[in-house]
């Protein structure tokens, strides 16, 4: 559907009519002169219809459309304000001024109806995968991005590092005309300032020591396409020159080089720092900054979007587990927990969380208390599984026959790793060799039968069983 900007006009009087056509004109609107409102239906431009005389019953036309808002011009329109898209009444001798403030409402009318019955969702939701959230916060950003991308204006992306700006950008290209052609990025403050130019407008070969062949810099490689400027405040001066010249011509050249090319490409630049102060400071050009701050966009930081934490936590999970083949799970009080963290590091350190919280949990459940400490925000129980004493005392043996290099020095009888040819009570050996390892451990704890038993392995009532089982005082 086209955008609505057309004005349909009915009036069967001449005189009336002509005078509405002539306010309209001054103000600049397009308008359409409707012999009968029946022929709106073979119209999907409209902005709105002015209903002047020789139209009937207005209140069942503006039932029968309700997407489309009617102005009243004719007394016998009077019952029809009842109904919410007819609004006025006007009347021929109508000025430009009170026009203008019905045909504002009219445009006001199409952008908030479009809001609430989802008319971008072919735009906005390509950015759900990419933007997630339900917040107001970022159903903005959603919705300042489908009203930018379709037009070449510079595009200026401000928010605090991690906050997800090279992903806005990438959301601008995927839906701009230009999403077919290449998006390159390019990280101003990670490239020397002796090289930055060569790097985004390219050189000539010969151009300085090193130039051994034609080179295309980041703006041919993104002809056609988007180029994203990141970090775009920690661009030296005399490149900032350079960048605002290429800016308002539209042309460049490679480093020693005279040819002009021209620059086909969308410019989208995003920075951490905040620009208007650098400008006081004399750190950033003026004139860049307002050539580049067309349509800025403030990414929210995620502490200023908390309930969206549960669902960028199941969305990153999700990508880790079809990308890495394994994931991580959480309980709702680790969700809970999370959400009250403030999030410094923005959705990069949630991100980065996730990552470790699969190395240490793969496809487990994690609840709070399996969060780095920093992250446990509520109260929680630590989890202390008990373990039968059988599986202790299993465990505690093969760690001392698995010790190859640990020399057992006890006074009783000396373990053989080979089986003597008369054969060997075990059920003895075994009992000497733990009556050994209680009496050790009760030397080393001093006594102290607490601290021996966790030397063993075991808990306190299961070694005071066997230190009366073998009669160890």
């Amino acid at each position: 559907m086209n955008s609505p900007q057309v004005i349909y006009l009915c009036e069967q009087d001449s005189e009336r009519r002509q005078r509405f056509e002539t306010v309209l004109t001054f103000i600049g609107e397009r308008v359409t002169v409707l012999p009968a409102i029946d022929e709106l239906a073979n119209h999907d431009d409209v902005l709105c219809v002015i209903a002047g005389s020789g139209v009937n019953d207005l209140s069942e036309h503006a039932k029968s459309k309700p997407a489309i808002p009617f102005i009243a011009a004719a007394d016998n329109h009077q019952p029809a304000l009842n109904r919410a898209n007819v609004i006025g009444p006007i009347d021929a001798n109508v000025d430009y001024q009170e026009l203008s403030r019905w045909l504002h409402y009219c445009h006001s009318y199409h952008r908030n109806l479009a809001d609430r019955h989802g008319s971008q969702n072919h735009k906005t939701g390509k950015l759900e995968s990419l933007l997630i959230g339900q917040g107001s916060a970022i159903q903005s950003i959603r919705k300042m991005i489908a009203q930018v991308a379709s037009s070449d204006a510079n595009v200026l992306v401000l928010g605090e590092s991690g906050t997800g700006k090279e992903v806005v950008a990438r959301g601008i290209h995927s839906l701009s005309n230009r999403k077919d052609g290449p998006f390159v990025p390019v990280n101003c403050g990670a490239i020397p300032a002796d090289l930055l130019e060569s790097e985004l407008f390219g050189h000539e070969k010969g151009a300085f020591t090193g130039a051994i062949g034609t080179r295309k810099g980041r703006f041919e490689l993104a002809q056609g396409g988007t180029l994203f400027l990141d970090e775009i405040g920690d661009m030296p001066l005399a490149m900032q020159v350079k960048l605002l010249r290429v800016l308002q011509e539209r042309t460049f050249e490679r480093v020693g080089g005279a040819k002009s090319i021209k620059a086909d490409v969308r410019v989208v630049a995003a920075t951490h720092r905040q620009l208007e102060s650098m400008i006081d400071e004399g750190k950033f050009r003026e004139d860049l900054f307002y050539r580049l701050n067309v349509f800025p966009i403030d990414v929210p930081a995620l502490r200023e979007r908390q309930e969206d934490v549960p669902l960028l936590l199941q969305e990153l999970t999700a990508r880790f587990k079809k990308e890495r083949g394994v994931g991580v799970r959480f309980t709702d009080k680790a969700l809970e927990s999370l959400s009250l963290h403030r999030w410094p590091g923005n959705v990069r350190e949630l991100s980065n969380l996730i990552e470790r919280l699969t190395i240490m949990h793969p496809d487990q459940l994690v609840d709070v208390s399996d969060l780095p400490p920093k992250y446990q925000h509520i109260d929680h129980p630590r989890v202390e599984p008990e373990y039968p004493d059988e599986l202790l005392e299993r465990e505690a043996l093969n760690s001392i026959f698995a010790d190859d290099d640990e020399e057992l020095d006890t006074d009783t009888t000396a373990l053989n790793s080979e089986l003597p040819d008369d054969g060997v009570n075990l059920k003895d050996m075994l009992s000497e060799l733990e009556t050994a390892m209680i009496k050790q451990a009760l030397d080393k704890a001093d006594g102290v039968v607490a601290k021996a038993a966790e030397l063993l392995g075991m808990r306190r009532t299961t070694l005071v069983e066997k230190m009366k089982k073998y009669q160890i005082k």
